[in-house]
């Protein structure tokens, strides 16, 4: 039978399987050996057809047994000599002046490699880092370049909300998340507010996106003219989530209104070009707000 079992520092999800008539429950520390390495790590559920599509391609692993009481004494000595590992390779990369920043230390449980995670805006070539390393501590060892999300996945401990930040808890692969969905859920777009411990846009952003979406489509688009219970008006603004439009009426009145009230919505016609004139814009009549949706969003787009 099979498993999906979480390991690594990376919180790496990994299908494993399990010895012929042995079973483990939700939680069980095991010890795995995946294609990294021996390794401990937690069963979060079996594996199913619906599972398996949802992880990465990764080599299957195998369940060796149930994390025990000398498995978890050898895990307890591995942060001291994690420190030494990180202080040797800080000492020979400033002794090389290399251009790179490091980040985090892991090694595997069965000690056949030890893992550095490094920061570099450049290509680094660390073939003699490589060399010292594994004459000073010998092991095999790896270099891993990651990015600044999966730095704070890493190092990061709570978030602006209180709680652990979601990429060191439950998310396995940080989705892409864009300006335009803050727009939609009318949060501020000051950066600093909205930017996680990683200085991109929070990945909580996106949860509800999708919801916002479908809620949107029900509603007429800004500046979209519409018949009403009050009359005909053009749409200003949107409240997607209690349904709402704010209306302004030919006679210069703003009014909020529920969608039940909008008797019927006028098709946008094109206006005709005229021959010493630019083209008219998808987006003439309707109202902006400076910011565009197909913006680069100064770096903050993913």
């Amino acid at each position: 039978m099979g498993y999906i079992v979480r390991y690594g520092r990376m919180r790496i999800l990994g299908a494993c399987q399990a010895a012929p008539g042995v079973e483990h429950p939700r939680g069980q520390r095991v010890v795995v050996r995946s294609d990294r390495g021996l390794e401990l790590g937690e069963v979060l559920c079996p594996l199913t057809e619906r599972s398996a599509q949802a992880l990465e391609r990764r080599d299957p692993g195998e369940i060796v047994r149930p994390a025990e009481g000398p498995d978890l004494q050898l895990e307890q000595a591995l942060p001291p000599l994690e420190k030494i590992a990180f202080a040797t390779c800080q000492e020979l990369i400033a002794r090389r002046r290399m251009q790179m920043n490091l980040v985090d230390v892991e090694i595997l449980f069965g000690r056949e490699r030890t893992i550095f995670y490094y920061l570099a805006e450049k290509r680094v070539d660390f073939r003699e880092l490589v060399r010292d390393l594994a004459r000073a501590l010998r092991t095999r060892i790896e270099m891993r370049q990651i990015g600044v999300r999966d730095e704070a996945k890493l190092l990061a401990d709570y978030g602006d909300c209180g709680k652990p930040v979601c990429c060191n808890t439950h998310l396995s692969q940080m989705p892409p998340v864009s300006m335009k969905m803050a727009k939609l859920q009318k949060t501020t777009l000051d950066p600093s507010k909205i930017s996680g411990r990683c200085g991109r846009l929070k990945c909580c952003l996106r949860y509800e996106y999708d919801a916002y979406r479908d809620a949107e489509k029900a509603l007429p688009p800004n500046g979209s003219r519409v018949e009403t219970v009050k009359g005909r008006g053009r749409v200003m603004a949107q409240d997607v989530l209690a349904q709402k439009l704010v209306v302004e009426y030919e006679d210069g009145r703003r009014i909020i209104i529920g969608l039940a009230d909008v008797l019927a919505v006028e098709p946008k016609t094109r206006a005709p070009r005229r021959p010493d004139g630019p083209a008219p814009s998808a987006s003439d009549g309707e109202p902006r707000d400076g910011l565009e949706d197909d913006d680069p969003d100064s770096g903050f787009e993913e």
